[in-house]
């Protein structure tokens, strides 16, 4: 089978696509045809092992996984003697941050990567965009812990991880304003935000309105910076550690004062939150913004795009097999 290899942490261009033996399944384990991949931001992490506190999961040294990829859409080929919850041919999908080795035509997994039958309905593509970000805006929101009414702003709102925010907070009745860039506005539209604010035209930071929740989905901002933006409990989330780790430190701090907080989500239980997301594909309250896709032979120009932080929602990678 095709797969993207490395054997070093770096840049894209550790990667290779090579020929290597498809993987044998084991008892407990589905043997799964890839249909469907992304390239995110927790696969360039993984990629690049930065942040650092990402090798005691990865590979101190080398990486554990030759193979990147943390997410996928497929249909199971083959299945151990100890699976009962899966047959051969099931349509599924399926996310771990510390890496599936997904970015080739074939990969295994079992009960600990979080499989499962993929919602109906959904395209293999629509599922696959509807995980590694869609769990972090999941928990994302939940830590904000809104209610319908609130005001929340949201930079960053045509990235993938701020579109699937948007879509959630809109499900459950908050006023959202959106922040994005021009060129993106029309894609931001469709998720029908209360606002949109051009961050190429105006600075987001002098608008006049004061929020609930700030979330911050691309890491380019700071509390310090939008700290006024918020009511006088307002929440401050940044899907980053920020400058010197901040964030995770004024997490711990701001409580404290008992006044506006900085909250930093550890993104966990990633089985609710299939479970969640899978409910709203079903009833069509939710659907991943989808940029560009790519051939798996170009999977170095994928992850370059991805580290540009301009893409506006999901990159996909593709299968000629399939």
């Amino acid at each position: 089978m095709r797969a993207a290899v490395r054997h070093s942490y770096g840049p894209p261009e550790v990667l290779e696509i090579r020929a290597i033996d498809r993987p044998n399944c084991g008892p407990d384990q589905v043997l799964v045809r890839v249909h469907a991949t992304t390239v995110n931001r927790t696969d360039c992490a993984v990629l690049m092992a930065k942040p650092f506190i990402m090798r005691p999961m990865t590979g101190w040294i080398h990486p554990k996984r030759a193979t990147t990829g943390t997410d996928f859409a497929g249909e199971v080929v083959a299945v151990g003697a100890e699976v009962d919850e899966f047959e051969i041919g099931d349509r599924v999908w399926g996310f771990h941050d510390e890496g599936l080795s997904s970015h080739a035509e074939y990969l295994v997994a079992g009960r600990r990567e979080n499989v499962a039958k993929m919602p109906a309905g959904v395209s293999f593509d629509d599922a696959a965009a509807s995980l590694e970000a869609a769990h972090y805006a999941a928990n994302f929101v939940k830590r904000l812990q809104v209610h319908q009414g609130d005001r929340v702003l949201v930079n960053g709102a045509s990235g993938a991880i701020g579109s699937a925010v948007v879509q959630l907070l809109k499900n459950k009745g908050v006023i959202v304003t959106a922040v994005c860039g021009t060129p993106n506005i029309p894609r931001v539209e469709t998720l029908n935000p209360d606002e949109i604010i051009d961050y190429e035209r105006e600075d987001f930071r002098e608008t006049s309105t004061r929020f609930h929740a700030v979330l911050d989905a691309v890491g380019k901002s700071s509390f310090g910076r939008c700290r006024h933006l918020l009511l006088p409990r307002g929440v401050y989330i940044s899907s980053e550690l920020g400058w010197g780790c901040q964030n995770p430190l004024l997490a711990l701090m701001t409580p404290c004062l008992r006044g506006k907080v900085v909250r930093f989500p550890l993104p966990t239980n990633i089985a609710a939150s299939m479970q969640q997301i899978s409910a709203l594909l079903t009833e069509g309250k939710f659907a991943p913004l989808i940029d560009r896709q790519y051939p798996l032979e170009e999977i170095r120009d994928a992850f370059g795009y991805v580290l540009t932080g301009e893409k506006c929602g999901n990159v996909m990678l593709t299968f000629d097999a399939n």
